[in-house]
C-alpha cells in the first residue's frame, strides 16, 4: 500500500480561463484552472484544488446561492455537478454545444444555461426530488446571435440575457401576464454585461465598445401578474387573429429538441413587443441615460464587468489591463487602476462588496483587490509558460520552480501559495535546486548565468558566470553547499564555482557532447555527469577535480541521479532504458527497459502514429523515493511510472491528466476530425476571428509566437520526491501536481491475528497495559485507533512505555508521531513521545539511519512549522502582557516623565522574573489562541 498516492493539490497555476466566483461567506474565491477548479481561502491564506476534473478546459462555473453545489462546464458543453462539501461528482450532463454562461437564481430553485442563441432554464438539483438532476423547465428563444451573459432579479422572477447581436433580452422566469419577453437595443457592439438594480426591473447594459445604457422600467416587481401558459396565450392570440393553419403549425411547441432532450415549455421572442392580454398593460422600458467609459479618441475594448446590487458599484475591466469603479446610476468614477499589461478576462465581487476578484488569462494572474483601502488582499501568478524544473527543500516545506518565462518561484507546500518570485533571469530557467541548509535557492538559465537567492532577505546575492557565454542546461550543488556546478549544452564543458567567493574554480572538460544532467553524491564529494556522448563521468572534487570513472552507456544519456544513501546511481538513456550502477566499483547492477511503459499520444498535426514515434520512448526525468527502494520516471507523456528497483518491475502508473484540450493526449486521432482532405487540425483557415490554426515548426515546444491558436503538448518536465516520503511532485504542462499518501481509507494490518480486534485493544487500555495496547493497535494498523490508544497513555508513563516497546514498533510509533504532530493540538504530548523515543532508542535508530531518514525529516518539518507559528504567538503575548501591565499601573493618572522612566527601569529588571513566573499562564493563553485560530 505504499504506492497509494492520490492527487492532493495543484500549484503553479491559479487561473486559466472562465469566470471567477466567491463563496457564500465571501472569504474564498473559486477559480477554474484548466480542467480543474481551485479554492483559495483568503482568510486563512490557503489553496486547495478539488479532486474532480472535466474532459476539457472549464469555460464557466455556476455556484449555488448556498455554496454547496457547483456546475462546471467545459469547452464542448459537457457539464458535471459537484458537491463542494464532499468534493464528489454528483451528476454528468451533456449540453451538446459550447455553453457561454451558467447562473443560479438567487432563491436557488432554478438555474439558466445559455448556449448559442437559446437560454435553457432548469430546475435546480435537489429541489423537486427528481431522479434527473437537470430537469429542463423552459427554453427561451430571442437573440439572433450567441448569448454572452445572464443576470437575475433579486426575487428570481425575471432574468436578462445579453447577446452578440447587440441586444439584451428580458424573460419572465414564471408565467407573467405582463412580461414574457422584452428586447432592448441601444448598443453598437457585443453586450458584455447586463445587471438588474436591487429589488427593481431597472437595468444596466454594458457593451464591448465602452458604452453603458441605463434602462428604466414603468413596472415594479410587485406589479407582475400571473398569466396563462405561453402556449395557451399564443393560441388565444392565434384565434383572435385567425391565422392560417400553416403558420400555426410552424409555431407549435416541439416536444423534443435536436439533441433528444425534452424541451419543456418553449418561449420564442420576436423583435416586437408581446401583445397585451385581458387589459393588463405589458412592461415597458425606456432609456434613461447613456454613458461612455472611453475618452474621445480612445479605443480600449471593455472585456469584463461586474455589478454589486447592494452598494451600486459597477466594476469594468479593459483589454489594456485597467479597471474602473463607478457608482450607478449617476456614473460617478470612484477610482481607476491598471493592474496588468494583459486583458482582464473575468471580474467578480464578493457578497459584502468589499473585495473584487480579477482574472487575467494571458498572464495566469489572480488578484483580489479591496477597493476601499486600495490594497491587494491576494495576488498570485503562475508560470505563464512551461514549468521546466522543480526542487524540494530539505525539510519538504518549500518547493522551488523554474519556468520558461525566466522566473524562479518558491511555494509553501502547506498553503499551496507562492510567497516569493525572483525575476533576475532574462531567459528560460533550466534547473533549480536547494542547498542543504534550505535557505538558499540556486538556478541555472539559458542566459548564461547561475544565480543564488537568499530566502531570508529575498534577494539575489550571488551571480555566477562563465568566461565565455554558455547556455546552462544542468545544475548541481554539493552537500556542503560550497561547490556549484553547471553544464553547458553548447560547449560540452562543466563549470565549477565557489559559492562563498563567487569565483570560477575550474572548467571540467572531457565530454564530447552536450552535458544533459549533473548530480552530486549525497555522502561524498563526487560529481556524476551524463552526456549525449553515451558516457557517465564521475569527478572527484577532492583530488584536483579529476575524472574518477567513466561509465559506458548503450545510448545517449539524458538523466543521472544518486540514491539518497549514495550507494547507487541511476541513468536514463535515449533508448528508453534505466540502468543502475554501483559508483564504488563502476559495475552495472541492474536495468529496467521502460520503452513500452511510457506511452505517448499522437499529436493532431503528426503524420506518423504514436507507436512509431521514437521521441516519446525515453525518460527525461528520474527520481528515487525517500527510502531508495522505488524509482519515479517520466517523459513526454501523460504517465508517471513507479518501478521497484530490486525486482525491476513496474509497480504503478499514474495518469497525471485527462484534459483533452492538451495535445498528444490520445493514442489515436479522432475520426470525427478526419475528412477526405485530411485532418481538420492541419487546415489553416487563414486570418479570421482568431480561431485559425498555425502549424508549429519542428522541434518548437511553445508554439509559434504569431500563431492564432495553439494547443500545448502534455509533458512532465521534472519529478521530485518529498524528503518526508509522503508525497511527490511533478512539473507538467498543467502546473505543479502534488500527489500524497491518503492513509485515511487504507486498511494495511501488520502481523494480524484473529484475537486482535478494537474490543480487545480497548480491554488492554482498561487494564492499563499501555505497551500491549500500543503493539496490538499497530498490528491492526487503524489510524484512529492508534491515536486513541496513544493519547490514553498518561503523561508520566510515556518514558516507561517507550523503553519497553519492541524495536520493530519503535520506528512505526516514531513515524506515527511525526505525521500526527503536524496537525495535532497536543504539541507537548507528542513532543514528549518523540523525545523519549529518540533518546532511549537513538543508537539503534542511528544504525538504520537510511531507512528512518524520511521519518526524521517529517518530524523536523512539523516541529519547524509549529515553532514558526508559536514564536509569533509568544512574541505577541509578551507584548500584550507588557501593555496590560503598563495600563494597570497608570490607573487613569497622568504620570511624570521621571516616574515613567523609573518604572521602565523597574519593569526591565522584573521582566525576567515576571516572564518565568507566568510561564504556565502563557502556555494556557497560547493553547487557547491556537484553538481559536
Amino acid at each position: 500500500m505504499k504506492f497509494a498516492y492520490k492527487f492532493s493539490n495543484l500549484l503553479g497555476a491559479v487561473y486559466r480561463h472562465g469566470n471567477l466566483s466567491f463563496s457564500r461567506d465571501g472569504n474564498s474565491v473559486i477559480s477554474p484552472v484548466g480542467n480543474r477548479i481551485s479554492v483559495f481561502d483568503l482568510k486563512n491564506n490557503k489553496s486547495e484544488t478539488l479532486p474532480v476534473s472535466t474532459n476539457k478546459n472549464i469555460t464557466c462555473v455556476g455556484l449555488s446561492p448556498d455554496g454547496n453545489l457547483a456546475i462546471l462546464v467545459d469547452e464542448d458543453g459537457a457539464a458535471i455537478l459537484v458537491s463542494l462539501v464532499t468534493r464528489a461528482v454528483l451528476y454528468h450532463h451533456y449540453f451538446h454545444k459550447p455553453v457561454n454562461s451558467v447562473s443560479f437564481s438567487p432563491d436557488g430553485r432554478k438555474f439558466v444555461v445559455t448556449k448559442e442563441n437559446v437560454a435553457l432554464m432548469y430546475n435546480a438539483p435537489g429541489k423537486n426530488r427528481e431522479f434527473n438532476a437537470f430537469a429542463l423547465d423552459k427554453s427561451y428563444y430571442g437573440p439572433y446571435d450567441e448569448t454572452t451573459c445572464i443576470d437575475w432579479t433579486t426575487d428570481s422572477k425575471c432574468f436578462a440575457v445579453g447577446s452578440k447581436d447587440m441586444t439584451t433580452w428580458i424573460f419572465g422566469a414564471e408565467r407573467w401576464a405582463n412580461l414574457i419577453y422584452y428586447s432592448l437595443g441601444g448598443h453598437k457592439d457585443v453586450i458584455v454585461g447586463c445587471f438588474f438594480e436591487k429589488d427593481s426591473l431597472d437595468l444596466y447594459t454594458v457593451s464591448q465598445d465602452g458604452a453603458l445604457c441605463v434602462w428604466e422600467s414603468d413596472t415594479e416587481l410587485d406589479e407582475l401578474r400571473k398569466g396563462p401558459k405561453y402556449s395557451e396565450r399564443k393560441k388565444m392570440a392565434e384565434e383572435r387573429k385567425r391565422r392560417e393553419e400553416e403558420e400555426a403549425e410552424e409555431d407549435e411547441i416541439e416536444e423534443l429538441g435536436e439533441d433528444g432532450e425534452r424541451r419543456g415549455e418553449v418561449i420564442k421572442g420576436s423583435a416586437g413587443a408581446s401583445e397585451d392580454v385581458e387589459g393588463i398593460k405589458n412592461v415597458r422600458y425606456k432609456q434613461k441615460s447613456k454613458h461612455f467609459f472611453n475618452k474621445e479618441g480612445d479605443f480600449n475594448n471593455l472585456t469584463a464587468a461586474a455589478f454589486h446590487k447592494n452598494t451600486h458599484i459597477l466594476v469594468t475591466g479593459f483589454a489594456s489591463g485597467a479597471f474602473h469603479l463607478h457608482e450607478l446610476p449617476d456614473f460617478d468614477l470612484i477610482h481607476s487602476l491598471s493592474i496588468s499589461d494583459q486583458r482582464i478576462s473575468a471580474i467578480s465581487i464578493n457578497p459584502t462588496g468589499d473585495w473584487i476578484g480579477f482574472g487575467c488569462s494571458g498572464r495566469g494572474q489572480l488578484l483580489v483587490w479591496e477597493w476601499q483601502s486600495e490594497s491587494y488582499v491576494f495576488k498570485q501568478q503562475g508560470h505563464f509558460n512551461n514549468m521546466a524544473s522543480l526542487a524540494y527543500s530539505p525539510d519538504g516545506q518549500y518547493l522551488a520552480t523554474g519556468g520558461d518565462d525566466g522566473k524562479v518561484k518558491v511555494w509553501n507546500t502547506n498553503s499551496g501559495l507562492c510567497f516569493v518570485t525572483f525575476t533576475e533571469h532574462t531567459s528560460s530557467v533550466t534547473n533549480v535546486t536547494f542547498t542543504t541548509s534550505g535557505f538558499v535557492v540556486v538556478s541555472a538559465s539559458l542566459d548564461g548565468t547561475v544565480r543564488a537567492y537568499d530566502l531570508h532577505r529575498y534577494r539575489n546575492f550571488r551571480t555566477l558566470t562563465s568566461p565565455r557565454l554558455a547556455q546552462f542546461s544542468s545544475l548541481a550543488v554539493d552537500v556542503s553547499g560550497e561547490l556549484v556546478c553547471a553544464g553547458a549544452q553548447d560547449s560540452f564543458e562543466i563549470f565549477l564555482w565557489s559559492m562563498q567567493t563567487g569565483r570560477l574554480l575550474e572548467v571540467l572538460s572531457g565530454h564530447e557532447g552536450p552535458v544533459s544532467c549533473l548530480c552530486f553524491s549525497p555522502v561524498q564529494s563526487v560529481l556524476a555527469s551524463v552526456s549525449w556522448d553515451k558516457t557517465v563521468r564521475l569527478w572527484d572534487m577532492q583530488d584536483s577535480w579529476q575524472t574518477r570513472e567513466v561509465l559506458r552507456l548503450t545510448s545517449d544519456g539524458l538523466v543521472v541521479t544518486y540514491r539518497p544513501d549514495g550507494q547507487e546511481l541511476a541513468v536514463a538513456t535515449l533508448d528508453g532504458e534505466i540502468t543502475f550502477w554501483n559508483p564504488q566499483t563502476a559495475a552495472q547492477t541492474g536495468s529496467i527497459i521502460g520503452r513500452h511503459d511510457l506511452q505517448m499520444g499522437r499529436k493532431e498535426t503528426e503524420k506518423i502514429t504514436a507507436k512509431q514515434s521514437a521521441k516519446g520512448k525515453a525518460f527525461t526525468s528520474l527520481c528515487y523515493s525517500a527510502d531508495g527502494e522505488s524509482m519515479l520516471a517520466s517523459g513526454q507523456s501523460k504517465f508517471v511510472c513507479i518501478y521497484n528497483i530490486k525486482e525491476q518491475i513496474l509497480m504503478k502508473k499514474f495518469e497525471i491528466s485527462c484534459n483533452l484540450s492538451l495535445d498528444a493526449m490520445e493514442e489515436f486521432l479522432d475520426r470525427r476530425k478526419m475528412t477526405e482532405f485530411g485532418s481538420l487540425a492541419l487546415v489553416d483557415e487563414g486570418a479570421g476571428d482568431g480561431d485559425g490554426v498555425e502549424l508549429s515548426l519542428p522541434g518548437v515546444r511553445r508554439g509559434d509566437r504569431s500563431s492564432r491558436h495553439f494547443k500545448p503538448e502534455i509533458r512532465v518536465s521534472s519529478l521530485r520526491f518529498s524528503p518526508t516520503g509522503r508525497s511527490w511532485a511533478a512539473a507538467s504542462t498543467e502546473g505543479l501536481l502534488i500527489y500524497s499518501l491518503d492513509t485515511s481509507l487504507i486498511f494495511d494490518p501488520y502481523d494480524l491475528d484473529m484475537d486482535i480486534t478494537p474490543v480487545s485493544i480497548r480491554c488492554q487500555l482498561k487494564k492499563k497495559e499501555w505497551t500491549s495496547a500500543i503493539v496490538l493497535a499497530f498490528r491492526l494498523n487503524e489510524t484512529s485507533l492508534i491515536r486513541e490508544v496513544l493519547e490514553a497513555v498518561p503523561h508520566d508513563q510515556v518514558a516507561v512505555v517507550s523503553s519497553s516497546l519492541p524495536d520493530v514498533y519503535v520506528e512505526k510509533l516514531l513515524d506515527f508521531v511525526a505525521s500526527s504532530l503536524e496537525n495535532s493540538r497536543h504539541l507537548q504530548f507528542y513532543l514528549t513521545w518523540a523525545q523519549n523515543l529518540l533518546t532511549l532508542h537513538g543508537q539503534k535508530l542511528k544504525n538504520r539511519s537510511g531507512a528512518i531518514l524520511p521519518t526524521v525529516q517529517q518530524l523536523l518539518k512539523s516541529i519547524q512549522r509549529h515553532h514558526d507559528d508559536l514564536s509569533k504567538l509568544c512574541d505577541w503575548n509578551i507584548y500584550t502582557i507588557r501593555y496590560i501591565k503598563a495600563l494597570s499601573k497608570q490607573r487613569g493618572m497622568k504620570r511624570m516623565a521621571a516616574d515613567s522612566l523609573s518604572e521602565q527601569e523597574e519593569e526591565e529588571e522584573e521582566r525576567g522574573s515576571v516572564l518565568m513566573g507566568s510561564e504556565d499562564e502563557e502556555e494556557d493563553m497560547m493553547s487557547e489562541a491556537l484553538i481559536v485560530n
